[in-house]
């Protein structure tokens, strides 16, 4: 079977054209096979056929062949399997699954029309055509096939099946393929081509190339999985609608060019997210027409990707491009732009894979209007030309990165063109290794930006060196001024990290984890004639900020003015946060330990803590001693002081300052001091939505002015109606999952 022969950089007709006209030697290599079945005037019929697992019946009658099944599963093998162009083949399966095996030397023929009550598997290692007229219509699954099944026995019981071959004969499409209730499926080891039509809305349309695969069922993801590749070609330049759409040719090339009239649509089900995969590995993808994911992912992989000049438009909520290394010609310009355009958001990433250096570089333009938002992502280097200018007019976001595998690998950021924000209400981050280059180019800001609330963000265009593994974390004492990001989640597991800034050196800077946290820090004073306060950062000063970022399985142990597992002393804004482990001390009186933060002098907000708080001192499950504001947080962690001079607060020890929208479930152990659920006592503020849970903390009192009917069961803490004044609806600061027993921040639903 010839291969179809890449298609032309034209017009969407014109390059239409040239497809069709590629696939006639393929199409008459298949027919020509066929033409001596033509016994009969109305063309030929499926032959030789006899059951060979389950049980059943093959009769015929004029121009139609039907096969009745009495068993849930059968398998049948043919002689030949050709339908004539007037005539119909009928399997009558009811539900289930027939499997027909073509062991003669014929490839099929589908110039008519099959219909299935159930499932049908076509396995014929000579090849498939489905001509231009011909029509296979099933309620259950469709399977063509020039790879064989390794096992009847699976398909019997109904299991995953493995096929494979070395037929060099491919799948042909130029009708009509269509599950009304099920799947769709071509795999061929060299060739699959659809120029017809592919349906099944209900299910997914995944057309694979490759030597092996493995074919599984899933109610909610692909059911192909290639296990070894062969080159190959997959081609589509026809319609494939359904809720799922995947085509895989791992190390061949896949040319998905459809024409104006024609689609890749994943539509999506209530089980089925819209979903379209076009993944080639080691080989070549070329994405024309119209690609479509409603509410869904595009996800395209390759070494190389390609578009064509007649244009390329994706509609999903977000587009991936994985590959090798790319360069953003105006081909691929202006497809991204037009897709940015129709709202959809776009992540391509280089994997410097195949030897590839993974250098990204924007030689034309991308500019688009609207909310969806832009990640350039190189495995080494991103740079942008002279010239190329990328911008944004709405509220899109632009993340421009280098090492963006988290290696320490030098990469930069070098932006030789524009960047314009100046009428965006987005943010831009620039990324680029601890060790690596970053040239800002000319950044154009929108002077009359302001921050989302609970952002954090300080600036609206913002260069960030990336932070990979300890030695980086130890690194930005160097430069408490700078800004920085976790590339990734960071181990800390058997080092004994000193605290980021004192009071001496505060971080003034900006530390963005991007959503990542620092795993098992131990935080120790290395000199307590200059360190006073612990934490992953020691003293963060007024221009500080903390954002976006979680210590896991932390610890941290006696200071002076005040512990907390994040921030000893908090001088400056931290917000959406977390922390889990333990803030204790056993020596040390006169200290404040907070499962986040030891002592607070600004503002923490949209944060919390599990962690474990036991200090001598003052105790609160986030905050130790808070003498600025906490607001929109909780803490779930247990409080128990030292000592019998010690007191504590489910949220925090001492409260001079203001405490709102916030709550505490930990359990809080009673000594001689204070001890309450909220606060243990303090002069400041505690607003009306603020609550307790009387039960897990083991306290009847707030600690404060709250009033009793603040403190809540935990039956209450469950139902949203007790939270009054917190925002629980799609787009609130506050969610309350199923069967949660307290409200949690929304963010930490997406992370």
């Amino acid at each position: 079977m010839n291969h179809v022969s890449p298609v032309s950089d034209a017009g969407p007709d014109v390059r239409r054209r040239n497809a069709l006209v590629a696939l006639l030697p393929v199409a008459a290599a298949v027919l020509c096979c066929v033409t001596p079945l033509h016994a009969r005037a109305a063309g030929p019929l499926p032959a030789g056929g006899h059951f060979v697992g389950g049980t059943g019946s093959i009769g015929g009658s004029g121009a139609t062949l039907t096969i009745n099944q009495s068993s849930g599963r059968g398998v049948v093998d043919w002689d030949s399997f050709s339908i004539g162009g007037n005539n119909h083949v009928v399997f009558a399966n009811a539900n289930g699954a027939t499997l027909n095996r073509v062991t003669g030397g014929s490839p099929s023929a589908i110039l008519g029309t099959l219909t299935a009550s159930g499932s049908v598997y076509l396995i014929n290692p000579q090849g498939v055509l489905v001509g231009p007229k011909g029509v296979i219509s099933t309620n259950g699954r469709f399977v063509a096939s020039t790879l064989d099944v390794d096992s009847t026995t699976a398909f019997m019981n109904g299991g995953p099946l493995t096929l494979s071959g070395n037929s060099s004969a491919g799948i042909v499409n130029l009708g009509t393929i269509a599950s009304s209730g099920g799947d769709v499926f071509l795999i061929a080891r060299s060739d699959v081509t659809n120029a017809g039509t592919v349906r099944a809305p209900n299910g997914t349309a995944e057309l694979a190339v490759a030597q092996q695969v493995l074919l599984q069922d899933s109610s909610s993801g692909k059911q192909v999985f290639v296990r070894a590749g062969t080159g190959g070609l997959l081609s589509n330049s026809g319609m494939i609608r359904a809720a799922q759409v995947n085509l895989q040719a791992m190390d061949g090339n896949i040319y998905a060019l459809a024409g104006n009239h024609e689609a890749i649509r994943a539509t999506g089900t209530a089980t089925r997210d819209g979903h379209v995969w076009l993944v080639a590995g080691h080989g070549l993808v070329r994405p024309g027409g119209s690609i479509e994911a409603t509410g869904g992912t595009v996800d395209m992989s390759a070494d190389t990707v390609t578009f064509p000049r007649g244009g390329t438009s994706v509609k999903a909520g977000q587009w991936n491009i994985s590959t090798a290394g790319f360069t953003v010609d105006g081909k691929a310009a202006r497809a991204l732009s037009a897709s940015l355009g129709n709202g959809t958001s776009v992540d391509v990433q280089t994997t410097g894979a195949s030897g590839n250096s993974g250098d990204l570089n924007v030689n034309s333009g991308i500019t688009w209007r609207g909310s969806a938002s832009l990640t350039l992502a190189a495995y080494h280097t991103l740079t942008v030309r002279q010239g190329a200018t990328i911008g944004n007019q709405g509220s899109g976001n632009l993340t421009l990165r280098a090492d963006a595998a988290s290696l320490d690998n030098g990469g930069g950021v070098v932006n030789h063109g524009v960047v314009d924000w100046s009428r965006s209400t987005g943010i831009v981050d620039a990324l680029y290794d601890m060790n690596g280059t970053y040239s800002a180019g000319t950044l154009l800001a929108n002077s009359a930006w302001t921050r989302a609330p609970g952002s954090g963000q300080i600036t609206q265009i913002t260069a960030y060196k990336l932070i990979n593994n300890v030695t980086d974390l130890e690194n930005i004492s160097q430069d408490l001024a700078g800004n920085y990001a976790l590339g990734k989640d960071v181990d800390a597991a058997g080092v004994a990290l000193t605290p980021i800034g004192n009071h001496a050196t505060p971080f003034t800077g900006q530390f963005d984890g991007m959503w990542h946290s620092v795993l098992n820090a131990t935080i120790q004073i290395a000199d307590f004639s200059h360190d006073y306060s612990a934490g992953l950062f020691g003293v963060v000063g007024q221009a500080g900020v903390l954002r976006d970022v979680g210590v896991e399985n932390g610890s941290v142990s006696t200071s002076f003015l005040g512990s907390g597992i994040l921030a000893g002393v908090n001088q400056g804004l931290i917000t959406s946060a977390h922390t889990t482990g333990v803030a204790a001390e056993a020596t040390q009186e006169g200290t404040t330990f907070g499962g986040l933060v030891g002592r607070n002098e600004n503002t923490v907000e949209r944060s919390w803590s599990s962690a474990t708080v036991s200090g001598s001192d003052a105790n609160g499950g986030l905050v130790g001693y808070n003498l600025g504001s906490i607001m929109q947080s909780y803490a779930t962690g247990s409080v128990s002081p030292t000592y019998s001079t010690g007191f504590g607060g489910g949220l925090a020890g001492i409260n001079d300052g203001k405490i709102s929208q916030s709550f505490a479930t930990g359990a809080v152990q009673t000594r001689l001091m204070a001890t309450h659920g909220v606060i243990a006592f303090g002069s400041g503020t505690l607003a009306p939505d603020v609550y307790w849970n009387t039960q897990t903390t083991g306290q009847p009192l707030s600690g404060g002015t709250l009033p009793l009917s603040n403190g809540l069961t935990t039956a209450q803490m469950s139902n949203p109606a007790s939270f009054a004044g917190y925002d629980l609806g799609p787009n609130g600061v506050w969610a309350m999952p199923a069967g949660a027993t307290h409200p949690v921040l929304r963010w930490q639903l997406a992370h």
